[in-house]
């Protein structure tokens, strides 16, 4: 079985996962993608995923919970939300976008310091160790 690759993400060391096979022992689910093992997301901090030609901002969360958005900001106009900074507002998890520091919930893609503004989530299981993306919501 092969692994995910590696490549730079526009930063050395922010690696864009591309995976190049589905692990044999998880389910094919239909609609969801395999991006990469679990334990290649760091608690508490953002990765940058690229799936069909998507650039999607994957989260991990300190409880071990995953979450998944567009990594492009709206406001800011650039892919780079994976690269933002994990909080909570309000007991809502969120992610502050480094460009203009505008807060995006983690579970709805709404932005609460801009309400007319949202990214699209996507569903994330995370089954044999492996996180999976459906499609967007």
């Amino acid at each position: 079985m092969s692994t995910p690759t590696a490549e730079p993400a526009g930063r050395v060391g922010r690696p864009v996962w591309r995976p190049t096979e589905t692990p044999t022992k998880t389910p094919v689910l239909s609609g969801w993608r395999s991006v990469c093992p679990l334990d290649r997301l760091q608690p508490g901090r953002g990765a940058a995923a690229l799936l069909g030609g998507q650039q999607i901002a994957l989260f991990r969360l300190p409880d071990d919970s995953v979450y998944a958005l567009d990594n492009y900001d709206p406001c800011g106009g650039a892919p780079v939300l994976s690269r933002g900074i994990i909080g909570d507002r309000g007991g809502e998890p969120v992610v502050a976008s480094p460009l203009y520091k505008q807060a995006f919930s983690l579970v709805s893609g709404q932005c609460l310091d801009e309400p007319g503004r949202s990214v699209r989530v996507y569903p994330v299981r995370v089954l044999d160790g492996w996180v999976h993306i459906g499609p967007p919501s």
